[in-house]
Formats: C-alpha cells, sequence, structure tokens
C-alpha cells in the first residue's frame, strides 16, 4: 500500500466517524505513524489543521441535513459531538454566516467543504539531502512544555527566549555526551494530548546520561534508524525542512515514520547548519 492509498484510507475512517467519536490514535494507524506526525503531515499538505478539517465537514453534513429533513437543532448538535445547542449555533454561524434555524429557508447562501483526497504529483528537481544513522538507545535530558500545534510558532520561540534569559542553554551544555552523534541543543516534539486539541509535548534538551537537575525531565530513546536532513545557515531553515519531510520525502521514500519523536538539532552557530532527526522504518 502507497503513502497516497494510507492516508485516503485514513481520511475514509474520519469521514465515516463524523458523526461520532474518531479515534486519532486509529487515524495515525491507518497511515503507518503516529498520531503528532499525521497532524503535522495533514496540516503542511493541507494548509489547514485536522481539527479545523473535521470541524468544516461536520459543518458543511450539518447544513445539508438541516436543508433536507426536520431534525432538531438540538438533536444535530448531539449527534455531531458539541456540548450544547448553543456551542453548535456559535461554530455553524461562524462557518456559514447565519444560524441553523435561518439555514432552512430557500435562498439562503451557505458553505461546502468537499472531502480532501491525497495523490502524489511531480514538485519539481530541488534535491533533499539526507543521510541514515543508525543510533543505539540514547538519553535526553532537558526542560518540557505541552504546545498546541496550532499555536507552535508562536509559542516555541517563546521558549527558547525563555530558555536563552534563564541561562537553560549553559545548564544543558554541561550534561551534553560529547561523543553522541546529536551535538546541538535539541528542540524534541513528542506526542502529547492527541485528539481535537491537537498538542504535543516540546521538550527543549541536549543527549546525556545524567540524572536531570532540578525542574527536567528525562527520557529514553531505544535503539533506532534516523534520517537527518541538514538546513544550512540559521534556525529558521529547520521549517522548510519539515514541510518538505511531508510532502516530497515522505510520499516517494523506501521508509516510513516511526512511532517515535521527531528531534531538531540546533547546531552552535560556528557550525552555520542545523539539523532534522526522524526516526524510520523501513517500508
Amino acid at each position: 500500500m502507497d503513502w497516497a492509498e494510507r492516508m485516503n484510507k485514513a481520511i475514509n475512517y474520519i469521514e465515516e466517524h463524523l458523526t461520532g467519536d474518531i479515534d486519532y490514535e486509529e487515524v495515525a494507524k491507518v497511515a503507518c505513524c503516529s498520531v503528532y506526525h499525521f497532524q503535522r503531515m495533514f496540516s503542511f499538505i493541507t494548509d489547514v489543521s485536522l481539527s479545523e478539517y473535521v470541524r468544516r465537514r461536520r459543518l458543511t453534513l450539518a447544513a445539508f441535513e438541516l436543508q433536507n429533513s426536520n431534525i432538531k437543532v438540538i438533536d444535530l448538535a448531539l449527534k455531531l459531538g458539541y456540548d450544547s445547542p448553543e456551542a453548535f449555533t456559535r461554530a455553524f454561524q461562524n462557518l456559514h454566516g447565519t444560524t441553523p434555524t435561518a439555514s432552512r429557508n430557500v435562498g439562503i447562501k451557505l458553505k461546502t467543504y468537499p472531502r480532501i483526497s491525497f495523490q502524489i504529483s511531480i514538485k519539481g528537481v530541488t534535491e533533499m539531502n539526507y543521510r541514515i544513522e543508525e543510533l543505539k538507545g540514547f538519553s535526553i535530558v532537558g526542560v518540557q512544555e505541552q504546545v498546541s500545534t496550532t499555536d507552535a510558532l508562536n509559542i516555541v520561540p517563546r521558549i527558547w527566549a525563555n530558555a536563552k534569559e534563564e541561562g537553560l542553554f549553559e545548564k544543558l551544555w554541561e550534561i551534553l555526551e560529547t561523543d553522541h552523534k546529536m551535538k546541538g541543543i535539541l528542540g524534541v516534539c513528542a506526542d502529547g494530548d492527541h485528539g481535537k486539541n491537537e498538542k504535543f509535548h516540546y521538550i527543549m534538551s541536549i543527549v546525556s546520561e545524567h540524572l536531570p537537575p532540578e525542574g527536567m525531565i528525562k527520557r529514553n530513546f531505544p535503539e533506532a534508524a534516523w534520517a537527518v536532513f541538514e538546513a544550512e545557515g540559521g534556525p529558521d531553515g529547520i521549517g522548510e525542512l519539515w514541510k518538505r519531510l511531508y510532502t516530497e520525502w515522505v510520499p516517494a521514500s523506501a521508509y516510513d515514520l516511526a512511532y517515535l519523536p521527531a528531534i531538531e538539532c540546533y547546531l552552535p552557530p560556528e557550525e552555520n547548519k542545523n539539523e532534522l532527526w526522524v526516526a524510520v522504518v523501513k517500508k
């Protein structure tokens, strides 16, 4: 089964459960990746978050049902998983620009969002350099904070700014395992709260076997293969690597994403480059 087929099967599962509970673990399992990777991959490819896609599809179905049946608004709200008719009405009005009751009128303008489907397309001939590293088990030590996927671009820079002010970098460099291949400050994107909230744990850390100092945590990684991508210049290049990983490399490569956190490795300034480490398994 190729990448596009797996992604479309995941969308099939979502569509079949729009009027019930969506098990995001099951969605990711169908796509052969973790919940974190599926949510990130979905948003990078479609330019809309997974939770927003589900919201739009449910409210699209709601409009169809209101115009073609006598269902009560309260019953439809409960059917679509809203806590109250008021919450459903607010969401409906934000999307369609009118209330559920008014949407039954002839001539009213409503919005429809069709289901998404995936296919592989040719995007160009720009190379994407990578290497595969086989690493034994290792540990990281650092500080952990829960981050919303939709607000990560604002929260993560704040975490780095706070770390600089508090002298965290110096503390991390003191406990670095100097013989390890990951030689920088790490931004580890680990699975956190799954589902509609789309949250994950961001761990600013370093490879180390030391006991974590007060206020820090330690996380162990098993032996695994890692695809490593380099971004020349400053840290902004990591964002482009993420996008190309999901939209270009994963669909065309001989690897699937493993069920391990991805790691952004920020090297010392004199290196003039940074790295994205993603655990993989052969297809």
